[in-house]
């Protein structure tokens, strides 16, 4: 599979590449049947619509397994870098790093490094090199094959305000070159304040927004939305064939929203570095009438029949996803090795050890706070034990204003899994981490809705 993404060419089934990433049954990668819309329309603004690959969008830069690795730091000045994941600033040191990796010239300085052999997709926001130095503002990772959405446990996986990638829903550079019928995959796309929804900030599959949009924002399109070009879009009147090409794909795929911008109705994003320019000859006031075409056009997808993945497969997308994330602060209960949290891992990872060794984490931020996500009162719960090496896991929740124990599951091991009903009103979460012995060890866990 890598020698066919390192050879710039991909089969039709070869999902979780560089020139396909994600899984075929991410929502990038999947289409809506019979959708149905809303009436809002995506206001006009200060500017025309625009598909770019200028300063804002994103470079995704291909690490072979021969790169050598680089540490990012923060910017000089700063608290540090801001990993998303594990919501701590500091250093964080890439395996694999490509000669070409470029960041963005615009402010939000966006790059996106692919790492097939850990299977990883980087994502950085401000990042810049320093002379020999690269550092950023803020890193966040995302699984190459994975669903290409953040899950509510690990919540921020890219560097859009959605929580996604930049890479998720780009143009490509050999797509544009292709010259298709239409992008086999949904698009990427920005609106500016008075699109973007005050109240709700979000909806699934996004798990965040940007900062302040419930104060910016006073429009009907909250990010994460999917808006689509209805099938009686007539495309036929469109003059320009890459406008047809966008406009055939918005009527199929649709784009997703993953961020603001400052003016534009909205901006739909090209990889930098593609031969990607609606105005080569200077500005063209039929190519900007017909982007306002576009946007008056576009609709919110409110509902679909059903789903198709992308090797044509008919599917139901869900929103029961893991809850459960192993960051935090973790102390010593006994032995003397201390685990510790390792972002990539998705749990607590212990050295080689003798003797067993008990972490504890009563940080209470195991669980985020995603609005469509958030525990039901009354609902039943399952959670299972991924651990490896003999590690086990205990999850408990103590109810503040009752004053009690709700759940307290006990150690599990590999695969074992406790049902429960949640009560507590005002949780607070304590994970027990316990280590194997002989070997290395990690500790980690699946929280999801059983009913």
């Amino acid at each position: 599979m890598l020698g066919s993404v390192w050879s710039g060419t991909a089969a039709a089934d070869d999902w979780g590449t560089y020139l396909k990433p994600f899984s075929a049954d991410s929502l990038w990668n999947s289409r809506p049947v019979n959708p149905t819309f809303g009436d809002d329309v995506i206001p006009t603004s200060s500017y025309f619509p625009a598909i770019t690959a200028n300063a804002y969008s994103t470079g995704m830069f291909l690490a072979s397994p021969q790169d050598p690795a680089v540490t990012v730091t923060g910017a000089s000045g700063s608290k540090g870098l801001f990993n998303t994941d594990d919501e701590n600033y500091h250093d964080v040191t890439i395996p694999h790093w490509p000669a070409a990796a470029k960041p963005a010239p615009g402010s939000d300085g966006h790059a996106d490094i692919v790492d097939p052999v850990n299977n990883i997709i980087h994502s950085f926001w401000q990042l810049k090199q320093q002379g020999t130095q690269w550092t950023a503002a803020q890193y966040s990772w995302t699984r190459l094959n994975g669903r290409g959405w953040p899950e509510p446990g690990h919540y921020y996986q890219g560097a859009r305000a959605t929580g996604v990638p930049a890479s998720g829903g780009l143009i490509r550079i050999h797509e544009v070159a292709a010259k298709p019928d239409f992008y086999s995959h949904a698009l990427a796309m920005s609106l500016t304040f008075n699109g973007l929804s005050a109240n709700p900030t979000y909806v699934f599959p996004a798990t965040s927004a940007d900062t302040n949009a419930a104060k910016l924002n006073s429009g009907k399109f909250p990010e994460g939305a999917l808006v689509m070009l209805p099938a009686s879009f007539d495309t036929s009147k469109l003059t320009d064939p890459e406008l047809r090409r966008i406009a055939e794909t918005l009527k199929r795929y649709g784009a997703y929203i993953v961020d603001a911008n400052t003016g534009t109705p909205f901006v739909i994003y090209v990889e930098i570095g593609a031969s990607y320019n609606l105005h080569p000859n200077g500005w063209n006031n039929t190519v900007a009438s017909e982007l306002q075409v576009i946007r008056a056009g576009l609709r919110r997808v409110t509902g679909a029949s059903g789903w198709v993945d992308g090797n044509g497969k008919n599917f139901t997308p869900t929103q029961n996803l893991n809850l459960l994330s192993m960051r935090g602060n973790w102390t010593q209960q006994s032995g003397s090795t201390l685990g510790k949290y390792s972002s990539w891992d998705q749990a607590v990872v212990f050295p080689s050890t003798s003797s067993v060794s008990e972490v504890v984490n009563y940080s209470n931020r195991g669980m985020n706070a995603v609005t469509w996500a958030k525990p039901v009162m009354g609902a039943t719960y399952k959670i299972t034990a991924r651990t490896t090496g003999g590690g086990k896991l205990r999850f408990s929740v103590y109810d503040q204003a009752a004053g009690k124990m709700t759940v307290d599951t006990g150690y599990l091991d590999n695969g074992q899994s406790k049902t429960f009903t949640w009560t507590a009103t005002t949780p607070a979460l304590a994970l027990y981490a316990r280590s194997g012995t002989g070997q290395a060890s990690s500790v980690g866990g699946e929280l999801l809705k059983a009913d």
